[in-house]
């Protein structure tokens, strides 16, 4: 999988850009706020549906400007596919799909997969447990498409199941509100039972990548691993740290279970308290969490690995290679990781780099350089 073409219409810095790509190493060079970062940040949110810099979509678009597109040729397989996006703040997002008529942006999910490394991938480490549970659920999608449904069924769920808790805390009928409740019980015990089972099973075959992974970036072993911390009843709870993954029901169930104990709690302080919304993936270097007791270089060389490993997974998974972008990645490792990450990844179908200085990019991975200035994107010959 590689893409052999990026468009941009209106997106952050350009008004318009036409890039050609080609399989191998594509590097793009210039000072910062140049636009480089802009080019890989179009075609990871063509992959995700998702900006790695900002939450909202308004600062996508050209100032200015209405509205931005997004157009990419991705080769899979030797047969080449039109995606096209166009980011619409305020209003829902246009997708198509080739020569065919408007698709969901949802439908686009799955034309194009993307592993990306940033400087702010630093935080899965250090960072709140949001940020490992969206690395974990980017990866659900990325891996089986369809996730994307549920999580945005999850999300609406919630936001209802929390209004209605809300209302009890601004004198709703207390009865009339427990009178209702169950049937939002139900709704997130089903959504959220699912979620959980898809990350316990996703966990399961990207731990041993990820522990490989860190000991190729780290030159030793080290004993990296991931456990999930749930906040369902004790004994489930165990049972999902120990590494166990049990059926959908059993979880289902333990949801149920728990919102019985936690329910007073609930209704008092008016919001849900219980779901893969609460719960976290501990990092750990053998015994000790990572985050707190690694070092500097050590958190780094976990943030690779987790991102190593997601490739390593999809290229099992999928039978191809994703497009990997390392995105002002080497300036941040010494000339050690740089090595290392760079051997590990140079037979990678598609590597998209983005530097401030071609120095920086190791030897490894000499490709094509693409100068970026002021928004303007030159290939050298």
């Amino acid at each position: 999988m590689h893409v052999r073409h990026l468009s941009l219409v209106d997106f952050r810095s350009y008004e318009t850009a036409e890039v050609a790509l080609e399989p191998g190493v594509g590097t793009f060079v210039g000072l910062n706020g140049q636009g480089k970062t802009n080019l890989v940040e179009a075609i990871g949110y063509v992959a995700t549906l998702a900006s790695h810099r900002v939450a909202q979509d308004a600062p996508l678009v050209r100032s200015g400007a209405e509205k931005a597109a997004i157009r990419l040729a991705v080769v899979r397989d030797g047969r080449e596919q039109q995606v096209e996006l166009e980011i619409l703040p305020g209003r829902a997002n246009r997708a198509r799909l080739g020569r065919g008529g408007p698709v969901r942006p949802r439908e686009i999910l799955g034309t194009l997969r993307t592993v990306l490394f940033a400087p702010e991938d630093l935080q899965l480490v250090k960072g709140d447990p949001a940020a490992r549970r969206t690395f974990l659920d980017d990866l659900l999608v990325a891996r089986q498409p369809r996730w994307a449904g549920a999580r945005a069924d999850y999300d609406k769920i919630l936001k209802n199941r929390n209004a209605l808790l809300r209302s009890g805390r601004q004198g709703v009928d207390r009865g009339a509100l427990e009178a209702t409740l169950p049937v939002w019980d139900e709704h997130l015990a089903s959504v959220g039972a699912h979620l959980i089972y898809a990350r316990l099973r996703l966990l399961r075959d990207l731990a041993p990548y990820v522990g490989k992974a860190y000991d190729e970036v780290s030159a030793g072993a080290s004993d990296a691993g991931l456990t999930y911390r749930s906040g369902l009843h004790e004994q489930m709870a165990e049972a999902l740290a120990a590494g166990e993954v049990p059926e959908v029901d059993a979880l289902q169930a333990a949801i149920h279970q728990t919102f019985e104990q936690q329910r007073r709690s609930e209704l008092d302080r008016g919001v849900t308290l219980v779901g893969p919304h609460r719960d976290e993936v501990t990092l750990r270097l053998g015994e000790l969490p990572a985050k707190g007791y690694a070092s500097h270089g050590e958190s780094w060389s976990f943030a690779l690995a987790l991102r190593l490993g997601a490739f390593q997974l999809l290229r099992h998974d999928l039978g191809t290679d994703p497009v990997l972008v390392l995105d002002d990645v080497f300036a941040e490792l010494d000339g050690t990781r740089r090595e290392r990450l760079a051997a590990m990844v140079a037979d990678a179908e598609q590597v998209l780099v983005t530097a401030a200085v071609a120095a920086d990019v190791p030897p490894e991975l000499a490709g094509r350089m693409y100068d970026v200035t002021k928004g303007s994107v030159t290939a050298r010959e």
